[in-house]
């Protein structure tokens, strides 16, 4: 009986296409190929350009356009789509891009996470961005805490607000952000951990502490003194007073809780600041009101990039945090503001 060489019975079970024939079983790659292809991808939806992802990735952008093609063959549907300069995933390839982020990155951490489980975090590094308000008043007891436990890891806090540290999550120079989130993108995941009520703040002899109910339209006539304008408070002060059609004065726009409670106790103007910023000491200098019945809680919790694979020094801190509060929301596993 004459047999077929081995190359040839090979292509005699695919398609015309190099695909499975219809009906055959589905294919498993365990090759770097494949792995190869999937990073390419990803890379690709990541910095939104094939030229991009070629300079990312060390490679030519022909190798990576071959990649491309190649995986999008494989699979039997389009990954991508040009718009102008860009290319923006499928909705196909969305689902693909969810599916084999982890997957790259555990792969390519897989080395640091082996040294790291072997050192039992005698060593290593963990990167958190996080502002002003939370590095003064959220992290010191959890920064201590992580210290007393894992003294050999070196840990870095980035003191950054809104855009710089959504841009140090997504460019994967932090492990996590720690802060505040009105909004949250699809490609983060925010868990609130703790939330604290809005806090009227006048010095103590201001015509407002004669008042038994201050309502917002009393804070009219004042002059605020709050943080920047694109810092969360600003922008939340803002819609309720628009919501409720009053009009306001910002008198004063600065940075810090603790210079806003001086200036504010100096008598410059009146502010609404978030009750993790009182302290039993302010008693003394400032009078303090809870707005909870006009403004909302601001909560305060962990900000992670969807798909990002959390280092077990990252972990460790997290659970000091809040245990499990992955373990509870895999989605997670997967803005950052200053206040």
């Amino acid at each position: 009986m004459i047999q077929q060489p081995k190359s040839r019975r090979s292509r005699s079970r695919r398609g015309s296409d190099g695909g499975a024939e219809p009906g055959s079983p589905p294919r498993f790659y365990y090759k770097g190929s494949r792995l190869k292809q999937l990073r390419a991808f990803c890379m690709i939806v990541k910095l939104g350009t094939l030229s991009r992802a070629a300079e990312a990735l060390f490679l030519s952008q022909p190798s990576i356009s071959l990649q491309l093609a190649a995986l999008e063959r494989e699979l039997g549907v389009p990954l991508v789509e040009r718009r102008r300069r860009r290319v923006a995933p499928t909705a196909a390839g969305q689902a693909l891009y969810e599916l084999a982020l982890p997957l790259v990155e555990g792969f390519d951490g897989l080395d640091q996470r082996f040294h790291a489980a072997r050192a039992g975090f005698e060593s290593g590094e963990l990167q958190i961005a996080a502002g002003t308000s939370t590095i003064h008043y959220f992290l010191p007891r959890y920064v201590a805490a992580f210290r007393e436990r894992f003294p050999g890891v070196k840990l870095q806090l980035h003191n950054v607000t809104g855009r710089d540290g959504l841009a140090l999550l997504r460019s994967d120079q932090v492990d996590f952000a720690v802060g505040s989130m009105l909004d949250v993108p699809n490609d983060l995941g925010y868990e609130p951990v703790q939330s604290y009520d809005p806090m009227l703040i006048t010095a103590p002899d201001h015509p407002l502490t004669q008042l038994r109910d201050v309502r917002v339209e009393d804070l009219s006539p004042y002059g605020l003194i709050l943080p920047p304008s694109r810092l969360t408070t600003y922008r939340l002060v803002d819609l309720i007073f628009q919501q409720r059609k009053v009009p306001f004065r910002v008198a004063i726009e600065v940075g810090g809780w603790e210079v806003i409670k001086h200036y504010v106790a100096l008598g410059m103007g009146i502010s609404i600041v978030t009750g993790i910023c009182i302290a039993p000491e302010d008693a003394s200098r400032l009078a303090v009101r809870n707005m909870s019945a006009y403004f909302p809680q601001r909560s305060y919790g962990i900000v992670v990039r969807k798909g990002k694979y959390l280092s077990p020094a990252a972990r460790a801190f997290v659970d000091l945090v809040r245990p499990g509060l992955f373990t509870r929301h895999d989605k997670l596993a997967s803005g950052h503001s200053d206040r």
